[in-house]
This record gives C-alpha cells, sequence and structure tokens, in this order.
C-alpha cells in the first residue's frame, strides 16, 4: 500500500458507493455471461480479419464482471501506475505535509468516489497495468443497461462491445512493443509531472476555481479537458509535461480509434442491427448524461476520451481508404511510427511522414 494512497480504502469506499446494477435473474445474468464469453471469441476472427494483424495464442483470461469486480481490478492497475509518482512525492517531502497543504486529492476515499463513479460506465476493458498477460474485462451490468436504454438487439450489442475491446488485447499482444512503450510513457509523465505540494496546491486551487464554470459548461477547466484530453489531471499538469501528455493523446487516440473503426466495419450479415447501435450509441455520447455526469466526465477527461473515439477512427478511415490497411499497419513497426497528436487530426502528414506521399 502507498503511504499517501490507501487503496483498500479506495476499494471499500468504491464498492459503497457504486451505482446498483440493473434488475436480472439468476437465470438471466448466467446468459448474458456465457454469451459475453462466446461473443469474445467470435469477435477475435472478425478483429483479424479487418486488422491483418496476427495476434498470438491468447493468453488474457477473459472475465466477465460486476461493478466490485470491475473496482477491484482497477484499484491494482492504478495502484501499478500511481506507486511510483507517490513514491517520487514521499521522497521530495514528508507525507504529513503534501496531506495537509492538499486534503483528500491523495486519500483513498477520493480515488474511490472516483472508481464508483466510473464503475457505471465503463463496459469493457483490456487491463493489463497490474497483469503482465493482460485480462480483458467485460462489465456485465453496464452492458446490460445500456442495451436497455437504447433498446437495442442484445446479442447484436454484445458482439458489438467484444468486438472493440478484443480489438485493444490484439493491439496490445500482435504487436509486442506496445504494452512495453505505454508503460514507458506513464512512467516518463511521473518523472516530469510537478510533484512539489505547493505547486500541486495551486493547480488543485485553480481546478476548484472553475467548478461553478464547469457545472455551466463554459468554464476554463471544461474547455481545457476537452483540448488537452487530460481533465483534472491537465490542470495539475506543468508545461513541460505537456509534450508527454500530447504523445499519450495520440496514441491513446490511435488505439482508441483503431477499435472504434474495427466496431463499426463488420459486415452487416455479422450484426444485423449495427447501423442502429452506432447511430444510438453516437447520440448517447453526445447527450453525455445528467448534469453531475456532465460536469464529473469534465474533471476526469472522459470528454476528451470521446473525442479520441471519434477523431482517431477518423485518422484510421482515412489513412486506410487513402493507401490501404497494409500500408495502415506501418503505424505499428516502432514507436516512431505512431501518429503525433497533430497527425491524428491530419492524417494526410503522417502519411507524407511514414510513406514520403500525399
Amino acid at each position: 500500500m502507498s503511504s499517501l494512497i490507501d487503496w483498500a480504502m479506495a476499494e471499500r469506499t468504491a464498492r459503497s458507493l457504486a451505482p446498483a446494477p440493473p434488475t436480472v435473474t439468476p437465470e438471466q445474468a448466467a446468459a448474458v455471461v456465457t454469451e459475453l464469453r462466446n461473443a469474445t471469441e467470435q469477435a477475435a476472427a472478425h478483429v483479424a480479419e479487418l486488422t491483418l494483424l496476427r495476434e498470438p495464442t491468447v493468453t488474457a483470461a477473459t472475465v466477465v464482471v460486476d461493478r466490485p469486480g470491475w473496482i477491484g481490478a482497477n484499484v491494482a492497475s492504478i495502484a501499478t501506475v500511481m506507486d511510483p509518482l507517490t513514491e517520487q512525492l514521499t521522497q521530495k517531502r514528508p507525507p504529513g505535509r503534501f496531506v495537509t497543504g492538499v486534503g483528500g486529492f491523495t486519500t483513498g476515499a477520493q480515488a474511490g468516489a472516483i472508481l464508483a463513479f466510473l464503475s457505471g460506465k465503463v463496459l469493457g476493458q483490456y487491463e493489463f497495468f497490474s497483469v503482465e498477460k493482460g485480462q480483458l474485462l467485460l462489465v456485465a451490468p453496464n452492458i446490460v443497461a445500456v442495451e436497455r436504454s437504447l433498446q437495442v438487439d442484445p446479442s447484436d450489442f454484445r458482439l458489438w462491445v467484444c468486438l472493440h475491446e478484443v480489438t485493444h488485447r490484439v493491439q496490445f499482444t500482435a504487436v509486442p512493443w506496445l504494452r512495453q512503450h505505454m508503460l514507458d510513457e506513464v512512467s516518463e509523465l511521473t518523472q516530469v509531472l510537478d510533484v512539489d505540494p505547493d505547486a500541486v496546491g495551486e493547480r488543485i486551487k485553480r481546478a476548484l476555481g472553475e467548478l461553478a464554470g464547469s457545472l455551466r459548461g463554459g468554464g476554463e477547466l471544461a474547455r481545457d479537458a476537452g483540448s488537452t484530453g487530460g481533465g483534472l489531471l491537465a490542470a495539475l499538469t506543468p508545461p513541460e509535461a505537456r509534450v508527454v501528455m500530447d504523445r499519450i493523446t495520440g496514441f491513446m487516440s490511435l488505439v482508441e480509434g483503431h477499435a472504434e473503426y474495427v466496431m463499426n466495419a463488420v459486415d452487416a450479415s455479422v450484426i444485423p442491427s449495427q447501423k442502429s447501435i452506432e447511430a444510438k450509441f453516437a447520440v448517447r455520447r453526445r447527450k453525455g448524461g445528467n448534469p453531475l455526469d456532465r460536469l464529473l466526465k469534465s474533471l476526469l477527461g472522459m470528454d476528451a476520451k470521446t473525442k479520441q473515439y471519434t477523431q482517431g477512427s477518423l485518422f484510421v478511415r482515412t489513412v486506410v481508404d487513402k493507401i490501404g490497411l497494409a500500408s495502415f499497419n506501418d503505424v505499428w513497426s516502432s514507436p516512431e511510427t505512431l501518429p503525433t497528436k497533430a497527425e491524428i487530426t491530419a492524417p494526410e502528414i503522417w502519411i507524407k511522414r511514414v510513406h514520403g506521399s500525399d
């Protein structure tokens, strides 16, 4: 356990605050779990065809979880990422002074509240920080809740979701260096983040001052979250760390957009209602939930994540249309061939840089 973040408390808090799941009978729950597992296996063949990426023998576990299960997996994952940063903090200043200056932003209770909120939103996730072989998490109650809300065909929707998550598994297993690259980028980010308690305190004060504006949809923080991809983190980030964050934003836009491209490129014979699902889901994203949901999503950078989906997907489609899927796959050749944040919205620049043509 970190000396600054009590992860056991974070998990307890998140579990206690997690929203109630949709009502299902035991038989219905068992059927959902079985169908999601089968859909994951079915999705693998379609992802292979649509990406031309060769996935090695699958070692990542497919885990169908409820909201507490997702919370437990992500407490372990986030702790793996955050503990190096908190170790830097404790080396620079005694924990007491930091906690006194910053308050509850580093406590397990605050982390738990954020995880509780996210536990009701995430449909699936390929998690590889805490488990070296990776694990594909499918959050059954959230999938059921969304398919009911959208009034879409459950079987089609479940396969549609699995296509997205399996694509992430394929990305990080078919491209051997990708996982370590992401770990290295996160590690570098923790090295350049401003860990001086006074500086962090000032940034948090500024973030809190923008809450009212964010509620109205016009605050500076809300605009920053959409433009930088960092949400609250953007308010805590010194200028020298923005370079690393921009690289991570470009990378995440690629992997998220690539998965979005795949799930929407599948043949109509595979998911007959795919176009309807895609349209309804897009409307759901734009609405963004109730005002509190919109505020939290802005602070957490989730609005920016939606932009990653749409901009990244457009990048992939544009490149594939212009130079073909095989040439697009040069993007996975090395860290140097990954698109920059700027190239995500200007794919012709990436094509010229990597392939030497417009």
